[in-house]
């Protein structure tokens, strides 16, 4: 962006009467970016939405921020199934995505790989990328043994340590 900062593109002054006007504008699905904190997931639902991508926008703005893997649970409980939930963040291998699954995301959004594997080798890169993805949450669901995304739960993801989340 010439001249600009990521900054700008957020505006302070967006209000949930925001929301209501764009849910009421469209009979599209909508889905709102950037919750962190159960009240807002709360609010978020109780504005309309009807998904909720829980996102730090990478860290990039606030890298001291909650990790949304450790966000996660609080909002799932919290919106009890009243919205989809999607995970952004930190999603790096098969283990991350079944973790988030199981843990009350719907799907996770893969960022930063997809351009490692386009850096490495263009579509190939990214094929091959994908591919591994997929196999990794493939023999890590196996592992498990839940052989479906539906037998997946929390109780598969326990915490140790300051946060940290394992299988």
């Amino acid at each position: 962006m010439i001249g600009g900062s990521s900054r700008s593109l957020a505006d302070p002054a967006a209000t949930w009467a925001d929301v209501e006007r764009f849910k009421s504008a469209t009979s599209l699905p909508l889905v709102v970016k950037g919750v962190l904190t159960p009240d807002d997931a709360v609010q978020a639902v109780r504005h309309g939405v009807d998904g909720i991508i829980v996102s730090n926008h990478g860290g990039r703005n606030v890298d001291t921020t909650v990790p949304t893997i450790e966000a996660l649970p609080a909002i799932a409980d919290a919106v009890a199934g009243r919205a989809e939930l999607y995970l952004d963040g930190g999603v790096r291998r098969g283990t991350d995505v079944v973790k988030a699954l199981a843990l009350g995301a719907r799907a996770v959004l893969v960022g930063r790989p997809l351009f490692w594997g386009l850096a490495v080798d263009g579509q190939a890169g990214l094929t091959r990328l994908l591919t591994i993805l997929r196999e990794e949450i493939e023999s890590t669901m196996a592992i498990c043994g839940r052989p479906t995304v539906d037998d997946l739960d929390n109780s598969l993801v326990t915490r140790f340590g300051a946060g940290l989340r394992h299988l």
